[in-house]
This record gives structure tokens, sequence and C-alpha cells, in this order.
């Protein structure tokens, strides 16, 4: 069975993780990657390029085409 713990203290952890230990349970810390920074710059630059009023404007009806 797994059991994760989440929004835990940053000051409470050390008691998790020592009753855990102590009950013999194994332990696995994920940590959380962040988004990839190529993707973020790439994010970035097209909602800047849609401010600058260079995006493509359709309608309902042009995105229906596109998938039909």
């Amino acid at each position: 069975m797994d059991l994760i713990l989440k929004n835990v203290n940053k000051k409470d952890f050390p008691v998790f993780k020592s009753l855990a230990k102590s009950l013999g349970f194994e332990i696995v810390e994920e940590i959380e990657k962040p988004y990839n920074p190529e993707f973020v710059k790439e994010i970035l630059e097209a909602r800047e390029e849609l401010r600058q009023g260079k995006g493509t404007k359709m309608t309902i009806e042009d995105i229906d085409k596109l998938w039909k």
C-alpha cells in the first residue's frame, strides 16, 4: 500500500520521516521538476506575439473545418 502526504510543512517533514523510519517504512521523496525552460520560452514568446497582434483569428466554422 502506498501513502502519499501532500502539503506537508517543511518543519513537520522530519517528524513524519522519523516516524516512518521507526516503523520500517520505505521513504521515497519525489522532487517536482520545473517545466522545460525552452518550452516556457516558446509559450511566453507566443503570448507576446498575440499581444502584438501577430495571431490569427478564427471563427468556430474555421476551426470546425480543420478537424473534418
